[in-house]
């Protein structure tokens, strides 16, 4: 894919104090949203995406704002731009999308991360990665401190995602390290609300899409298995809380909601809020299937002020009712 003309690359942000921000994976779920707030807040997004995973449903309603440009390209590819602050979110978060094509699901972690670090360091300007609890891997340390190394298969089925995302924390501290550059790293948790796809295979829009359409709901395991899910807009609110914080202040940081639950009292709190006569069904675990998920935000309250306010009860709502929006257009 080729570089894109550059539109308005050089022009810079009137509004006072606005910045020119960078969002890779701008039309992805998290990005979307990221989005909107940035623009709320009154700077210039540029909305750099390749529509691997994202949708352009979930910045069409940005298209007309001019504080908004999207950009269709590959992180993969090189690419000169102008900007003040770099979101790098570009990868594919679902096990159903970077298991697709591992390959180049490391390479988006990697050669995107070394592209977008790159930019970064020719403008000396700060770059946040957005990584995963999954560096943490099927983690031996329960709940998860930053200070934890993890626990990681390197050559299991989600090694592209969870390798790629380890390695490409390595480059960010290098860079910061080597070059001096100011760098930020947030490891995001489960994160769920109103424009996850469909058929992302993530427990939540799994769980929800089987319950409307009136499935199964399938549950791996037994369900004992525990996950601690934040809604959307908390998470955007941490990251954009760990940009804005001292430029001494790297990371990693665990943006995510402590609150743990099963993956069975899930399924069950989804039937209740959908209404639905579905039944839950077993299935077997999948390999490297990490059986706790928790984080520790000590740091971030420290650091950043920052802890999750929204519960799964009333982020579980907001989740149904965007598909159930979606549903009824889509018959």
């Amino acid at each position: 894919m080729g570089i894109p003309k550059p539109t308005t690359n050089n022009q810079q942000p009137t509004t006072p104090g606005s910045k020119r921000i960078l969002v890779t994976g701008g039309a992805g779920f998290i990005g979307s949203h990221l989005c909107d707030k940035l623009i709320t807040e009154g700077h210039e997004v540029l909305c750099l995406d390749n529509f691997y995973t994202g949708r352009r449903a979930n910045i069409l309603h940005l298209l007309d704002n001019p504080s908004f440009e999207l950009i269709r390209h590959d992180v993969i590819e090189s690419l000169r731009l102008e900007v003040d602050e770099i979101y790098n979110l570009a990868c594919p978060a679902s096990p159903v999308h970077y298991q697709h094509n591992p390959v180049a699901t490391t390479k988006t972690s990697i050669v995107g991360a070394l592209n977008m670090l790159g930019l970064a360091k020719r403008l000396k300007i700060k770059i946040l990665q957005a990584s995963t609890s999954e560096v943490y891997g099927d983690p031996a340390v329960h709940p998860q401190p930053e200070t934890y190394w993890g626990n990681v298969n390197p050559i299991g089925p989600r090694s592209c995602y969870d390798e790629g995302k380890r390695c490409a924390e390595t480059l960010f501290f290098d860079y910061h390290r080597q070059h001096k550059l100011k760098i930020k790293v947030a490891r995001i948790f489960n994160t769920y609300g109103p424009r996850m796809s469909s058929n992302d295979g993530r427990v939540v829009s799994n769980f929800i899409v089987q319950s409307l359409c009136g499935e199964d709901i399938t549950v791996y395991g037994d369900g004992s298995q525990t996950r601690s899910f934040c809604y959307v807009d908390d998470t955007v609110k941490g990251l954009i809380s760990l940009m804005n914080s001292q430029d001494d202040f790297t990371g990693p940081v665990n943006i995510g909601n402590p609150d743990e639950f099963t993956v069975l009292q899930l399924a069950q709190k989804v039937i209740e809020l959908t209404g639905s006569k579905s039944h839950i069904i077993h299935k077997p675990l999948p390999q490297d299937d990490p059986r706790q998920r928790k984080p520790v935000i000590d740091l971030a309250k420290e650091q950043l002020e920052w802890q999750p306010t929204i519960p799964l009860a009333e982020g579980l709502k907001k989740t149904v009712e965007y598909f159930s929006r979606q549903f009824a257009v889509d018959r």
